[in-house]
């Protein structure tokens, strides 16, 4: 690999971000092919501008306008599956709405009528589009196989399990190759449902497993429309957390209660942890000494040396771009304010 195309090695303690940024105006008003190349090229620079040492592409090759809800965190996934129909009648959306886990979606996000397949789903091109303008290292994206099993209502299957490990399978081919230093997997449901934990850490493992260079998996309590749809603490999901193929993990902890922080201590060495120092579901920025105050709160609560990472809680989508371009600045003074940087 390239070495500008390389994850800093230094300092200690690295900025990220952890996905989605919000949509530039333009690029909503008239989308094309070209004008989401361009904005892909402003929100790197304007992440790396702010001193991010590993940007994300801002996810807009999920843009689309009919999806806003999610910032198509399943819709881009699901739709251009093979096996998978978008088009959901009425027995389909009432059958949906059995499933008391997803009560906030009105209904599924596709259904399952035979053998899933890659059909036009094609990351290694938006991988590309984003790697071409990326001028550096940057993380890729994309969502977990358990996450994806929740949202769809299963008329092929009629076992769970199977529907999640024939989505990890299709995936799992997705990410192999894929030309980026660091792939990032996101799941959003687990925390509310630790009981599948042994489930969805296999499914997980099996698109980590299948990507040759970082490997991070983000977790967060909910993030739709800017809030949390999700109930459970960090410490219920210790064993399913140690059981990851991950490198690091990336987790929502400044909108989290403090006694959250109490489980850091709990997670295996050998996985490095990411910590959200930057709560983005409220407008208010935070103040460099108060994200340096939240890392050294994790480094006590973890132990020092532990936190490799600090980062947004989860993807930026929902704020408005003055909020976003502000929380990104704070976060990198803040971070080289707790290392003494100058």
């Amino acid at each position: 690999m390239n070495t500008t195309t390389r994850i800093p090695e230094t300092p200690r303690i690295l900025t990220t971000t952890v996905g989605s940024y919000p949509v530039p105006d333009w690029l909503a008003a008239l989308p094309s092919e070209q004008a989401v190349v361009d904005a892909t090229r402003v929100i790197i620079d304007t992440q790396r501008q702010a001193g991010i040492d590993l940007p994300t592409d801002g996810e807009l090759y999920r843009f689309d306008v009919n999806h806003p809800d999610t910032n198509g965190m399943i819709d881009y996934f699901i739709r251009p599956m093979a096996g998978i129909d978008d088009t959901v009648g009425r027995s389909d959306a009432e059958a949906f709405r059995g499933k008391e886990e997803m009560d906030f979606r009105r209904k599924p996000a596709g259904v399952v009528r035979g053998p899933l397949g890659e059909g036009s789903l094609n990351l290694l091109e938006d991988c590309l589009r984003a790697g071409s303008v990326a001028g550096g290292a940057f993380k890729f994206t994309v969502t977990s196989p358990y996450m994806l099993s929740r949202t769809l209502l299963d008329r092929h299957y009629g076992d769970f399990e199977a529907l999640t490990m024939a989505l990890a399978d299709v995936l799992a081919d997705q990410v192999r190759g894929l030309p980026c230093p660091c792939l990032q997997v996101d799941e959003a449901n687990i925390p509310g449902n630790p009981e599948d934990g042994p489930l969805a850490a296999k499914a997980m493992n099996r698109v980590l497993d299948a990507f040759n260079g970082e490997k991070a998996v983000h977790f967060c309590f909910g993030n739709y429309g800017g809030q949390t749809i999700q109930k459970g603490s960090w410490k219920a999901l210790l064993d399913f957390l140690n059981s990851l193929h991950t490198d690091h993990l990336v987790l929502e902890l400044a909108h989290r209660p403090e006694s959250d922080l109490e489980a850091l201590a709990g997670i295996d060495p050998r996985i490095a942890l990411g910590v959200g120092v930057v709560d983005i579901k409220v407008n208010p920025v935070e103040s460099p000494d108060e994200v340096a105050r939240r890392i050294e709160r994790a480094e006590k609560a973890a132990g020092e040396g532990r936190v490799r990472w600090v980062h947004p809680d989860c993807g930026m989508w929902m704020l408005k771009r003055t909020v976003a371009d502000r929380k990104l600045e704070t976060l990198v003074k803040g971070r080289n304010q707790y290392l003494g940087i100058a």
